[in-house]
């Protein structure tokens, strides 16, 4: 058997969270490093030149980018595909996951889960408080508003089960209730209830499950917390 890969970052990330779905639907056996970027040596930068996570590494082999790395593993691993066959829908998949990452992923991640959670109990600083509003008031509710539009009423975005688009979409929202923003299910019924499915599937809840309760461990016993995860799940496998 290979040796296992190393995914540097903690999977509180949503985007490290994406690269952890990536392995464990391919079945590739994975370390986890927790590092936060923001608290690692100047040196990180040799290997995340824009000191970002995930990083995956293999060997000397270094990838970096949830999205990269989601596709080198589809396209290196057979089993469960991570994006639809058909080219339109492949790339319509595709367009979901950008959607996902940059511009939802970046207002609720850096403009929610940044603001309310990390400055203010890790960095000991205080939020911006414009960033906040601005998010919580006016971009997010927009991105919801153009999702209610597009998501299926069952099932997934493409078919009877969730792929890497519903997947790094989804995860985005656990990030997001960490800070206090919960999806109105009253103003936005489809995108509640598809959250709803895609937190019920795995590795998705599985992976929810161990973000929590890295959510309440003390920095200094996270690795812990993760190898006893991982062991659990190299038990079951």
């Amino acid at each position: 058997m290979s040796e296992p890969v190393t995914i540097i970052g903690s999977p509180v990330s949503p985007y490290v969270r994406k690269a952890l779905i990536a392995l464990e639907v391919k079945g590739v056996p994975y370390r986890i490093d927790p590092q936060i970027p923001f608290l690692t040596p100047p040196e990180f930068t040799q290997i995340s030149p824009l000191r970002r996570v995930p990083v995956y590494l293999d060997g000397p082999f270094v990838l970096n980018d949830s999205s990269v790395i989601c596709e080198y593993l589809e396209e290196t691993h057979g089993g469960t595909p991570l994006y639809p066959a058909e080219p339109r829908w492949r790339a319509k998949a595709r367009w979901f996951e950008e959607y996902a990452d940059d511009h939802f992923g970046r207002n609720v991640v850096f403009c929610l889960f940044m603001q309310k959670v990390i400055r203010p109990f890790v960095l000991k600083e205080e939020g911006d408080k414009e960033m906040i509003r601005k998010a919580e008031e006016e971009t997010l509710p927009a991105a919801l508003d153009y999702l209610e539009g597009v998501l299926p009423e069952v099932g997934f975005l493409f078919g009877d089960r969730p792929m890497m688009a519903d997947f790094a979409m989804s995860t985005m929202l656990l990030n997001a209730r960490y800070a206090g923003f919960e999806v109105d299910a009253a103003r936005w019924p489809t995108v509640a209830g598809w959250r709803d499915r895609c937190f019920e599937a795995e590795p998705l809840a599985r992976l929810h499950a161990l973000s929590d309760t890295l959510m309440t461990t003390r920095r200094k016993e996270m690795q812990g917390a993760i190898d006893a995860y991982l062991a659990e799940r190299q038990s079951a496998a």
